[in-house]
Protein backbone atom coordinates (compact mmCIF):
# COMPACT_ATOMS: atom_id res chain seq x y z
CA UNK A 1 0.00 0.00 0.00
CA UNK A 2 1.04 3.69 -0.69
CA UNK A 3 2.40 5.38 1.92
CA UNK A 4 -0.32 8.28 3.74
CA UNK A 5 0.94 11.34 2.27
CA UNK A 6 0.76 9.82 -1.10
CA UNK A 7 -2.31 8.55 -0.98
CA UNK A 8 -3.73 11.44 0.53
CA UNK A 9 -2.28 13.27 -2.58
CA UNK A 10 -4.31 11.21 -4.77
CA UNK A 11 -7.45 11.58 -2.56
CA UNK A 12 -6.99 15.18 -3.01
CA UNK A 13 -6.69 14.58 -7.20
CA UNK A 14 -9.71 12.56 -6.86
CA UNK A 15 -11.56 14.94 -4.96
CA UNK A 16 -11.13 17.88 -7.42
CA UNK A 17 -11.68 14.91 -10.55
CA UNK A 18 -14.76 14.51 -9.40
CA UNK A 19 -15.63 18.41 -9.13
CA UNK A 20 -14.84 19.07 -12.09
CA UNK A 21 -17.05 16.99 -13.32
CA UNK A 22 -20.04 18.98 -12.61
CA UNK A 23 -18.38 22.44 -11.94
CA UNK A 24 -19.80 23.43 -15.63
CA UNK A 25 -23.20 21.96 -15.31
CA UNK A 26 -26.41 23.66 -15.39
CA UNK A 27 -28.65 23.95 -12.32
CA UNK A 28 -31.04 21.39 -14.34
CA UNK A 29 -28.26 19.12 -15.04
CA UNK A 30 -27.75 18.48 -11.45
CA UNK A 31 -31.26 16.73 -11.33
CA UNK A 32 -29.88 14.51 -13.56
CA UNK A 33 -30.85 10.77 -12.97
CA UNK A 34 -27.97 8.12 -12.27
CA UNK A 35 -27.35 5.09 -12.85
CA UNK A 36 -28.10 4.45 -8.82
CA UNK A 37 -31.76 3.77 -9.00
CA UNK A 38 -33.69 6.66 -7.28
CA UNK A 39 -30.00 8.88 -7.29
CA UNK A 40 -29.40 12.21 -9.52
CA UNK A 41 -26.53 13.87 -9.64
CA UNK A 42 -26.86 16.01 -6.58
CA UNK A 43 -27.81 13.17 -4.54
CA UNK A 44 -24.54 11.51 -5.84
CA UNK A 45 -22.10 14.77 -4.79
CA UNK A 46 -24.56 15.08 -1.36
CA UNK A 47 -23.34 11.81 -0.52
CA UNK A 48 -19.45 11.92 -0.91
CA UNK A 49 -20.28 15.38 1.08
CA UNK A 50 -21.93 13.56 3.81
CA UNK A 51 -19.00 10.83 3.77
CA UNK A 52 -16.14 13.22 3.55
CA UNK A 53 -18.20 15.30 6.92
CA UNK A 54 -17.76 11.94 8.22
CA UNK A 55 -14.37 10.91 7.61
CA UNK A 56 -13.31 14.55 8.87
CA UNK A 57 -15.20 14.46 12.04
CA UNK A 58 -13.54 10.64 12.86
CA UNK A 59 -10.30 11.95 12.52
CA UNK A 60 -10.49 15.41 14.42
CA UNK A 61 -12.99 14.52 17.02
CA UNK A 62 -13.63 11.47 17.61
CA UNK A 63 -15.93 11.74 20.62
CA UNK A 64 -18.22 13.77 17.98
CA UNK A 65 -18.26 10.72 15.87
CA UNK A 66 -18.82 8.49 18.07
CA UNK A 67 -21.91 10.45 19.15
CA UNK A 68 -23.07 11.01 15.19
CA UNK A 69 -22.44 7.34 14.73
CA UNK A 70 -24.77 6.39 17.92
CA UNK A 71 -27.52 8.62 16.99
CA UNK A 72 -27.39 6.10 13.74
CA UNK A 73 -26.67 2.72 15.10
CA UNK A 74 -29.28 0.06 13.73
CA UNK A 75 -30.30 2.71 10.91
CA UNK A 76 -27.28 4.30 8.94
CA UNK A 77 -28.89 3.80 5.62
CA UNK A 78 -31.48 6.15 7.41
CA UNK A 79 -28.84 8.38 8.04
CA UNK A 80 -27.23 8.16 4.79
CA UNK A 81 -31.06 9.35 3.46
CA UNK A 82 -31.23 12.24 5.90
CA UNK A 83 -27.82 13.54 5.00
CA UNK A 84 -29.02 13.19 1.09
CA UNK A 85 -31.70 15.82 2.34
CA UNK A 86 -29.24 17.95 4.14
CA UNK A 87 -26.93 18.58 1.69
CA UNK A 88 -28.51 18.39 -1.64
CA UNK A 89 -31.35 21.06 -0.50
CA UNK A 90 -28.75 23.12 -0.89
CA UNK A 91 -28.27 25.22 -4.50
CA UNK A 92 -25.65 23.52 -6.97
CA UNK A 93 -23.10 26.20 -6.35
CA UNK A 94 -22.88 26.24 -2.77
CA UNK A 95 -23.44 21.93 -2.28
CA UNK A 96 -20.38 21.84 -4.89
CA UNK A 97 -18.43 24.18 -2.80
CA UNK A 98 -19.41 22.20 0.64
CA UNK A 99 -18.30 18.76 -0.92
CA UNK A 100 -14.83 20.68 -2.09
CA UNK A 101 -14.85 21.51 1.11
CA UNK A 102 -15.49 18.41 3.37
CA UNK A 103 -13.27 16.74 0.84
CA UNK A 104 -9.81 19.46 1.38
CA UNK A 105 -10.80 19.01 5.23
CA UNK A 106 -11.26 15.55 5.30
CA UNK A 107 -7.56 15.09 3.95
CA UNK A 108 -6.10 17.80 6.51
CA UNK A 109 -7.84 15.93 9.52
CA UNK A 110 -6.42 12.45 8.29
CA UNK A 111 -2.79 13.92 7.83
CA UNK A 112 -2.68 15.13 11.24
CA UNK A 113 -3.54 12.21 12.94
CA UNK A 114 -0.91 10.91 14.97
CA UNK A 115 1.40 7.84 13.45
CA UNK A 116 0.80 4.60 14.74
CA UNK A 117 -2.85 6.02 16.06
CA UNK A 118 -6.07 4.70 13.98
CA UNK A 119 -9.32 5.98 13.33
CA UNK A 120 -12.50 4.97 14.51
CA UNK A 121 -15.25 4.41 12.16
CA UNK A 122 -18.31 2.56 11.19
CA UNK A 123 -17.40 -0.91 12.23
CA UNK A 124 -13.70 -0.90 13.17
CA UNK A 125 -10.98 1.70 13.60
CA UNK A 126 -9.12 2.10 10.41
CA UNK A 127 -5.36 3.52 10.02
CA UNK A 128 -5.59 6.46 8.35
CA UNK A 129 -4.38 5.34 5.12
CA UNK A 130 -7.00 2.84 4.78
CA UNK A 131 -9.44 5.28 5.63
CA UNK A 132 -8.41 7.46 2.65
CA UNK A 133 -8.36 4.73 0.56
CA UNK A 134 -11.80 4.15 1.12
CA UNK A 135 -12.25 7.69 0.58
CA UNK A 136 -10.61 6.53 -3.17
CA UNK A 137 -13.14 4.14 -3.41
CA UNK A 138 -16.57 6.14 -2.83
CA UNK A 139 -14.97 8.55 -5.09
CA UNK A 140 -14.48 6.20 -7.98
CA UNK A 141 -17.81 4.50 -7.89
CA UNK A 142 -19.94 7.80 -7.07
CA UNK A 143 -17.97 9.76 -9.71
CA UNK A 144 -18.51 6.85 -12.20
CA UNK A 145 -22.21 7.24 -11.97
CA UNK A 146 -21.95 11.15 -12.36
CA UNK A 147 -20.08 10.36 -15.46
CA UNK A 148 -22.33 7.94 -16.79
CA UNK A 149 -24.97 10.61 -16.16
CA UNK A 150 -23.37 13.30 -18.00
CA UNK A 151 -22.13 11.25 -20.42
CA UNK A 152 -18.82 11.66 -19.66
CA UNK A 153 -15.56 9.66 -19.96
CA UNK A 154 -12.86 9.32 -17.32
CA UNK A 155 -9.50 8.53 -17.86
CA UNK A 156 -8.34 5.42 -15.64
CA UNK A 157 -4.83 6.85 -13.55
CA UNK A 158 -1.99 5.27 -11.58
CA UNK A 159 -4.13 5.96 -8.36
CA UNK A 160 -6.16 3.06 -9.04
CA UNK A 161 -3.38 1.41 -6.87
CA UNK A 162 -5.26 2.21 -4.48
CA UNK A 163 -8.57 1.07 -4.92
CA UNK A 164 -6.97 -2.39 -5.60
CA UNK A 165 -5.39 -2.07 -2.77
CA UNK A 166 -8.46 -1.60 -0.95
CA UNK A 167 -10.39 -3.97 -2.81
CA UNK A 168 -7.59 -6.65 -1.05
CA UNK A 169 -8.16 -6.00 2.25
CA UNK A 170 -11.85 -5.98 1.84
CA UNK A 171 -11.99 -9.00 -0.12
CA UNK A 172 -14.55 -10.88 2.03
CA UNK A 173 -17.48 -8.15 1.82
CA UNK A 174 -18.61 -9.44 -1.23
CA UNK A 175 -18.83 -13.11 0.85
CA UNK A 176 -20.52 -11.30 4.02
CA UNK A 177 -23.05 -9.31 2.20
CA UNK A 178 -24.42 -12.54 0.46
CA UNK A 179 -24.05 -14.91 3.90
CA UNK A 180 -21.31 -16.76 3.01
CA UNK A 181 -18.20 -18.12 4.63
CA UNK A 182 -15.54 -16.93 2.57
CA UNK A 183 -13.26 -19.96 1.56
CA UNK A 184 -9.62 -20.21 3.43
CA UNK A 185 -7.80 -20.43 0.33
CA UNK A 186 -5.78 -17.43 -0.55
CA UNK A 187 -7.04 -15.25 -3.51
CA UNK A 188 -4.69 -13.39 -6.07
CA UNK A 189 -4.79 -10.58 -8.20
CA UNK A 190 -2.46 -10.03 -10.93
CA UNK A 191 -3.94 -6.51 -12.62
CA UNK A 192 -3.03 -4.73 -15.29
CA UNK A 193 -2.25 -0.74 -14.49
CA UNK A 194 -3.60 2.12 -17.06
CA UNK A 195 0.80 2.45 -17.67
CA UNK A 196 1.21 -0.91 -18.74
CA UNK A 197 2.43 -2.09 -15.93
CA UNK A 198 1.89 -5.37 -13.72
CA UNK A 199 0.52 -4.84 -9.84
CA UNK A 200 0.02 -7.76 -7.55
CA UNK A 201 -2.02 -8.50 -4.53
CA UNK A 202 -2.04 -11.65 -2.50
CA UNK A 203 0.27 -14.88 -2.42
CA UNK A 204 2.42 -15.56 -5.62
CA UNK A 205 1.66 -19.27 -4.80
CA UNK A 206 -2.33 -18.95 -4.91
CA UNK A 207 -3.94 -20.81 -7.51
CA UNK A 208 -7.09 -18.97 -7.41
CA UNK A 209 -6.44 -15.48 -9.15
CA UNK A 210 -7.99 -12.78 -11.27
CA UNK A 211 -6.76 -11.20 -13.91
CA UNK A 212 -7.34 -8.50 -16.13
CA UNK A 213 -7.50 -4.20 -16.50
CA UNK A 214 -7.07 -2.67 -13.29
CA UNK A 215 -10.00 -0.37 -14.70
CA UNK A 216 -11.96 -2.50 -15.43
CA UNK A 217 -11.37 -4.64 -11.75
CA UNK A 218 -12.22 -1.06 -10.26
CA UNK A 219 -15.60 -1.25 -11.95
CA UNK A 220 -16.12 -4.68 -10.50
CA UNK A 221 -15.29 -4.09 -6.84
CA UNK A 222 -17.56 -0.92 -7.10
CA UNK A 223 -20.39 -2.59 -9.03
CA UNK A 224 -20.36 -0.42 -11.73
CA UNK A 225 -20.20 -2.71 -14.52
CA UNK A 226 -21.70 -6.24 -14.71
CA UNK A 227 -18.76 -9.00 -14.65
CA UNK A 228 -19.97 -9.47 -18.50
CA UNK A 229 -18.77 -6.78 -19.85
CA UNK A 230 -15.45 -6.36 -18.21
CA UNK A 231 -12.45 -8.18 -19.66
CA UNK A 232 -11.76 -9.98 -16.27
CA UNK A 233 -10.73 -13.93 -16.22
CA UNK A 234 -10.94 -16.15 -13.42
CA UNK A 235 -8.73 -19.15 -12.78
CA UNK A 236 -10.04 -21.60 -9.91
CA UNK A 237 -13.25 -22.32 -8.48
CA UNK A 238 -13.35 -19.52 -5.84
CA UNK A 239 -11.75 -16.83 -8.32
CA UNK A 240 -14.83 -17.61 -10.47
CA UNK A 241 -17.49 -17.31 -7.70
CA UNK A 242 -15.92 -14.27 -6.38
CA UNK A 243 -16.33 -11.97 -9.69
CA UNK A 244 -20.26 -12.37 -9.29
CA UNK A 245 -20.20 -11.22 -5.72
CA UNK A 246 -16.98 -8.63 -5.08
CA UNK A 247 -17.73 -5.38 -3.39
CA UNK A 248 -15.28 -2.99 -1.78
CA UNK A 249 -17.98 -1.65 -0.12
CA UNK A 250 -19.64 -3.39 3.60
CA UNK A 251 -23.70 -3.80 3.56
CA UNK A 252 -26.14 -5.07 0.94
CA UNK A 253 -24.59 -5.34 -2.56
CA UNK A 254 -27.46 -3.33 -3.84
CA UNK A 255 -28.50 -3.88 -7.69
CA UNK A 256 -25.34 -3.30 -9.29
CA UNK A 257 -25.70 -2.92 -13.31
CA UNK A 258 -26.97 -5.11 -15.95
CA UNK A 259 -25.12 -6.79 -18.81
CA UNK A 260 -24.47 -4.29 -21.78
CA UNK A 261 -26.17 -1.50 -19.86
CA UNK A 262 -23.65 0.82 -20.70
CA UNK A 263 -22.88 2.25 -24.62
CA UNK A 264 -19.37 1.21 -23.61
CA UNK A 265 -19.79 -2.31 -22.47
CA UNK A 266 -17.66 -4.99 -23.78
CA UNK A 267 -18.21 -8.49 -23.62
Amino acid sequence: MNTLNDVLKHLTADIDEVARLVENIDDEAWNTPTPAPGWSVADQIAHLTFIFTLARTAASDPQAFKAITASAAGNFNGAVNAALKQFNGFPPKELLARFRAQGEASVEALAAVPAGQVVPWLVNPLPPVVLACAGIMELFGHGQDIADALGARRQPTERLRNLVDFAWLTRDFGYESHGLTAPAEPLRFVLTAPSGDVWTAGPEDATDTIQGPAHDFALLVTRRRHREDLALTATGANAEKWLDIAQAYRGPAGEGRKPGQFADARR
